[in-house]
């Protein structure tokens, strides 16, 4: 899985200055120019000088130019597709064209978010996974959401596993972990306060955190160990995080399945007794 620069950029707009924004609007609108020019023709195109160029280039973890368009040219072919899928909702849209969109905003922010996962970003946080002797699920407001689902799956593995929908209840979960432990830590926006002061709690207690976010220069990946990126665009009537709520969801499905088949004898005994106790609570 390849990074999507396209993608990325396109999600994370919000996050760069104006001049930044200039530039990456320029790129996403005109994939096809910005993928065949050298630093000058980009800065005449776009109206942002080459000495910002360069500096943006780094900015976003990138070595030089030359990478920068290299990495361009894979990601428009990658996006070629999937931008089609993500357009703005209009008054003359019927109901079928709103769910299409809607449906191509999930789609969408599915393929960015897979495109920039990296197998090295994904077995390192399963191994920290399955070697804590606990895993905590932390998440507020909608993010809890995705924090409880995560619980709820990882129930039926051999790991031990906490959560909690009270925001006091997860401070005092985090103050107890310690540098045995993981937590996997949820926020759309990674700036929220309270998800903020969890994982400071967590950080201060040494330990291993996951985070699990839209922005990669986010005060919470900044106190991560690892940044696994869920990446969507807004539009009219649907916020990124609607769409970013789908590809977090989709991340735990991939965590849970690499677990799984890393102690999956471990893990269908737990299965099989959970069903086993389920099928006693069901009429016959």
């Amino acid at each position: 899985m390849a990074n999507n620069i396209i993608a990325q950029l396109r999600a994370q707009r919000k996050q760069y200055n104006t001049t930044e924004q200039k530039l990456i609007d320029f790129i996403v609108n005109h994939v096809s120019e910005a993928r065949e020019a050298n630093i000058q023709e980009m800065s005449e195109l776009s109206g942002v000088s080459t000495a910002t160029i360069s500096r943006f280039v780094k900015k976003i973890g990138l070595e030089s130019f030359r990478e920068f368009s290299v990495s361009l040219a894979s990601a428009a072919t990658q996006m070629a597709t999937s931008v089609d899928l993500f357009g703005e909702i209009a008054d003359t849209d019927d109901t079928i064209a709103v769910a299409q969109k809607v449906f191509g905003g999930a789609e969408n922010a599915l393929a960015a978010t897979v495109s920039n996962l990296t197998a090295t970003q994904l077995e390192e946080a399963t191994l920290a996974l399955i070697s804590a002797r606990r895993v905590g699920f932390f998440g507020i407001g909608g993010s809890s959401i995705v924090a409880f689902n995560a619980y709820h799956k990882f129930l039926r593995t051999p790991i031990d596993v906490i959560a909690h929908p009270d925001y006091d209840v997860q401070l005092m979960q985090a103050v107890k972990l310690n540098s045995n432990d993981t937590a996997v830590v949820i926020s759309h926006s990674g700036r929220n306060k309270d998800t903020l002061l969890i994982a400071k709690k967590l950080h201060e207690q040494h330990v291993k955190i996951i985070a699990v976010t839209s922005f990669k220069d986010s005060p919470l990946a900044k106190l991560a160990n690892m940044v696994l990126l869920s990446l969507a665009e807004e539009v009219n009537f649907r916020s990124e995080s609607m769409s970013s709520l789908i590809a977090q969801l989709t991340i735990i499905d991939t965590l849970f399945t690499l677990v799984g088949s890393h102690l999956s004898q471990d893990t269908q005994s737990v299965v099989d007794t959970m069903r086993d106790v389920i099928e006693e609570t069901r009429s016959h």
